[in-house]
């Protein structure tokens, strides 16, 4: 049953959580100071040193930028300097010991030629493993790298390129087009659900499982910092078991489908700070594998904190999900902003029977909110009901907080829909916020120990 109480909240209050306030940001502090930082020589390897050639449509700097890493990492680390100017290029793979540092003023051009993006290699593609599409620029199991400088990365996706292969006419598809849904992605989650072998699992052009922009796989010490990322083909950026990992003052531009600005994968001790994105999907959304290859890892996602950002356009600000099979715990959000009319959800929370997995202590506080289309915070363990799975691994969700957040503009202020069967949705607690222009209130269904306290709703304060 969903209960709705339009201006007011419904109140569930039995038993708070354990863990103090103080415990739980104190917990925060010794996160981040956990976080291994990367460190290079000063020696530099400039990309005009190794044949690179600037603002020349008709030449590709693939080779030039990829031999002057690889004589940097082979040297002992360093930095990969890309001057002012706009350099084209096919894909890149970053070694250890490397920074690629793309300057002020300078461009690094994506071709859009598909055929530059094969052989395949080994990545995950909405939580499940696989071979697939070279993504634009890709590290394994590499450690100490990272992408800096004032420039800009542009995929250059659009309705023309990749975008198309999502299959919806809104993004250049057409009747007769190949695209995603039609090949590779049904393919792979027949694959995800038999646990057919990894090495089996290939995709080239023809399944139109289109890349990142950014992925790195099994690495260790990660940092990207400062730059403009632009016109993605998929999600931006994904680290996937990928521990140490620093997104600093980083500005994701992506309006295509599927073009989530952040999605750690099975990683641990993540800080991502000021910076702003304007995303077709989710701006950060947590992940740990999809089904049946996360239970298979079973690595969890854990120890991630966001802070000091905006969020413009986008399905969800702060996300964890839905490809959430190893579960999830300990998030910090605070001191960050969000309004748009195209920002759908604040806090969101999206898994199913088919995930599993327990996802726990999430702390959110001090955020600005503007418009949000439909809720501050949705919890969602009815995440895409109609997916061919099985469906024997409830999901369970505790631990909650949100205080110090203000809202102008939403439908609900708390969502949850939990499951039917079984309430495993506990200990939520909405704290010293005020939620203006709210349409609807809240609706709450298979939850528990869900408490508002010191909430104002539409100008009028709740009471316990």
């Amino acid at each position: 049953m969903v209960r709705t109480i339009t201006g007011l909240f419904l109140f569930l209050v039995t038993v708070l959580p354990s863990c103090t306030d103080g415990d739980r940001w104190k917990m925060a502090a010794e996160i981040e100071q956990s976080i291994s930082q990367t460190s290079f020589p000063a020696d530099t390897f400039i990309i005009t040193g190794f044949g690179a050639v600037a603002d020349d449509t008709s030449f590709l700097n693939t080779e030039a930028i990829e031999a002057a890493i690889l004589k940097c990492s082979n040297s002992g680390g360093g930095v990969v300097y890309v001057p002012e100017g706009r350099w084209h290029t096919g894909p890149i793979s970053l070694l250890s010991n490397v920074n690629l540092h793309i300057s002020e003023n300078a461009t690094l051009l994506f071709s859009t030629e598909y055929k530059l993006y094969l052989p395949p290699v080994l990545t995950r593609w909405e939580g499940m493993d696989c071979y697939n599409i070279h993504p634009l620029i890709y590290a394994r199991e590499a450690s100490n790298i990272a992408l800096t400088g004032k420039g800009t990365i542009d995929g250059q996706a659009s309705n023309e390129n990749w975008w198309w292969m999502n299959g919806n006419p809104d993004y250049g598809w057409r009747e007769g087009m190949n695209n995603q849904k039609i090949s590779g992605r049904a393919q792979l989650l027949g694959f995800e659900q038999d646990q057919v072998p990894v090495e089996e699992r290939r995709f080239g052009l023809e399944g139109a499982l289109r890349p990142q922009l950014i992925n790195f796989m099994n690495c260790n010490t990660v940092l990207i910092e400062d730059l403009t990322l632009r016109n993605s083909p998929f999600w931006v950026i994904h680290p996937v078991l990928t521990d140490n990992f620093i997104l600093r003052g980083v500005t994701i531009e992506s309006a295509g489908p599927n073009s989530d600005g952040c999605d750690p994968e099975s990683c641990n001790g993540v800080l991502i700070e000021n910076c702003y994105f304007d995303t077709g999907d989710d701006c950060i959304a947590i992940k740990s594998g999809r089904n049946n290859d996360g239970r298979r890892w079973s690595v969890p996602s854990k120890n991630i904190i966001v802070r000091n950002c905006r969020m413009a356009d986008g399905h969800g600000g702060v996300v964890i999900g839905s490809e959430i099979s190893g579960g999830f715990s300990n998030l910090f959000v605070e001191d960050c902003e969000m309004d748009s009319p195209e920002l759908l959800r604040v806090i969101r929370i999206k898994t199913s029977d088919c995930r599993g997995g327990v996802i726990e202590n999430v702390n959110v506080r001090n955020v600005k909110v503007g418009k949000c289309e439909e809720a501050v915070l949705k919890i969602n363990l009815m995440y895409e009901p109609r997916e061919n799975c099985r469906r024997d691994f409830p999901p369970y969700v505790r631990n909650v907080t949100l205080e110090n957040v203000t809202s102008q503009q939403s439908r609900y202020g708390v969502y949850i829909i939990g499951l039917d069967s079984t309430v495993n949705v506990t200990d939520i607690i909405v704290r010293n916020c005020t939620f203006n222009g709210v349409d609807e209130g809240a609706s709450i269904t298979g939850a528990e120990n869900v408490r508002f306290r010191n909430v104002s709703v539409n100008g009028k304060k709740i009471r316990n």
